[in-house]
């Protein structure tokens, strides 16, 4: 599968604390669905949803990795796992994000998806 994302050479990230993400220890990278880009590989995915069945987790269905998802709280973009991508950024801010506690933070990255 490839991908790529037109993102700055200089990240701000979060890191969410809920079990799915804490556990897979995904780096989340919102952007607009104008910066993402699937090149290759979409026969090898599937998708899971849960709880709501608004988030669409994207699967390689070969080796079981989860680069990119549609998220919740943004399914107007999608979200990126930095862990994934092939060129490193120059440099990357860590920002926590209280995803236990989802609902009342929400708002918190809703705005990452909007197309500049």
């Amino acid at each position: 599968m490839r991908f790529e994302v037109e993102a700055p050479k200089d990240l701000q990230v979060d890191e969410c604390n809920c079990s799915i993400c804490s556990k897979s220890g995904f780096l989340h990278l919102i952007v607009p669905q104008s910066k993402f880009t699937l090149l290759q590989g979409q026969d090898a995915l599937t998708t899971y949803r849960f709880n709501t069945g608004v988030a669409q987790h994207t699967f390689c269905r070969i080796c079981g990795v989860k680069p990119f998802y549609i998220p919740r709280s943004n399914p107007d973009g999608y979200d990126v796992n930095v862990r994934c991508l092939d060129t490193p950024p120059n440099s990357m801010e860590v920002l926590p994000f209280d995803g236990v506690n989802w609902e009342e933070n929400v708002h918190k990255v809703a705005h990452k998806s909007l197309d500049n």
